[in-house]
This record gives structure tokens, sequence and C-alpha cells, in this order.
């Protein structure tokens, strides 16, 4: 993990949420996404103060409101999920613009939207102030299994690399005057998607072979080591302490 590498999330800034260590930008981040999970869905006033809460994060980010909601459409599966939920759903009808709807669906719907959409944005948010290569200290940090952070590693430094070697195998099969039109191509993709997986699979053994070859024996070693003063996990713990707050009026009013 000694080596950067970018991603089309990250935006680049000197802002006090760039700053924080990672580590402090993943507690934070779950801390407040568990947060807004475990608020009552009736508290639709809640979800306006975390929707506020996430949009005074982004303004000291310096990150514009145009490229998180691009970012948000990631969620879009989901919302279509959603909207069904009044039409499927069963129990006590009301009706809305001539339709009959179900009221549990109606809750049900607003309740994945407004936290699914939550929850993403705050992803969205952390991926676009922490590089990769961050995160991946960060998670390294916190005591995830480290073995779940290599396998993360590489999936992140040779995911490029596949797509590169089925661009060049695409680009080849074009030269040779090749294009998909119809089911009777599936053959050709089908044996083109194995010598993908065996070039992969090949790859992988010589990554492995030249790792032990420079003593590997199970661990990455540490070449940054990443530490957060309080005062950084202060400022990290704004974000979820604030919608704790919430969160609690919403189950006392």
């Amino acid at each position: 993990m000694g080596a950067g590498h970018a991603h089309k999330l990250y935006r680049h800034g000197h802002t006090p949420v760039h700053a924080l260590p990672p580590h402090c930008k993943l507690a934070a981040t779950f801390a407040f996404v568990v947060v807004v999970v475990s608020t009552p869905r009736e508290a639709v006033w809640a979800f306006g103060l975390y929707a506020v809460l996430i949009a005074a994060a982004a303004a000291v980010a310096r990150i514009p409101a145009g490229f998180l909601l691009r970012r948000l459409l990631i969620e879009v599966p989901f919302v279509a999920f959603a909207v069904l939920m009044p039409f499927v759903a069963e129990g006590e009808r009301v009706e809305v613009l001539g339709m009959s709807l179900s009221v549990s669906g109606l809750w049900g719907a607003w309740n994945v939207l407004a936290k699914g959409t939550l929850g993403v944005a705050a992803s969205v948010l952390l991926a676009s102030t922490t590089e990769l290569r961050a995160l991946l200290l960060g998670l390294q940090r916190l005591k995830l299994p480290p073995l779940l952070v290599q396998i993360a590693s590489f999936m992140i430094r040779y995911g490029d690399v596949i797509g590169d070697e089925l661009r060049r195998m695409s680009i080849a099969r074009r030269s040779r005057g090749f294009e998909a039109r119809g089911i009777r191509h599936w053959g050709v993709l089908a044996k083109t998607a194995g010598a993908l997986f065996i070039r992969s699979y090949e790859r992988g053994e010589r990554v492995y072979l030249a790792m032990v070859s420079r003593g590997y024996a199970g661990s990455m070693p540490v070449i940054d080591e990443v530490v957060a003063t309080r005062t950084q996990w202060a400022y990290a713990a704004v974000l979820p302490v604030t919608a704790l707050a919430v969160c609690l009026m919403g189950w006392t009013l």
C-alpha cells in the first residue's frame, strides 16, 4: 500500500475534512450511518436535519452540490424498489392522486429513501475527501482483519490492470473483424471471459511469487503510520454526536 491510487470519487482539496486522519473519518461515517438507521421513520424532521448536517460537512470540505448529487445516482435501483413498495404492500390503503396506496408501503418507501440517501451521501462525502490508499490505511488502523485489507488493496490495484487487459482483447477482436451482434456470438464472448480469467489467475500467481521472494509472510508492512490526536477525533465526532442528539430527540418528542 505504498503507492497512491486515485479514484473518480476523490476530489483533491486542502480543507479541514481532507486533513482528518482516514480512520477518524471512517469511524465518524459509520457512527453517523448507524444513528440515521436507528432513527424512527416517523421523525421526518430529523432526516431533514441530517441532510443539513451532510450539507454543512460538504460545505466545509468544499464539495460542490452538483458533484455530490451526481454521485448519488448510484442509488437509483433502490429508489425504483422503494417506489414500488406502496403499490405491493398490504394493509390499510389510502387514495393519492386517484391511486390506492398502502400506508405501510408509503412509510416503508420513505424509510428506504431517507435512510438510504443519507447513508449514500455520507459514503460519497467520505470517498470525496479520502484517497483509496488512505482508506486502506484507515481500515488497517481500525484493526480490520489484515487479510481483508490486503484483498481490498489488491482489488484496487489490479482492477484497472484487468480492465485494460479486457480492453486490449476487445481491440484484438475488432481488428480481426469480429462484432457481437446476437446470441450466436456468445460463444466467442464466453471464450474471451475464460481467457481473461486464466490470464488474471496466472498474473496473480506471478505477483504472489514475487511477493514471497521479497519476504512476504502473510502481512503487509506498514509504511505510513497514521495517527490521530484528540483534537482530530473531536472534530470527526462532531457529525455523529450531533446526529445522535437529533436521533434521541426523534425518539422522545
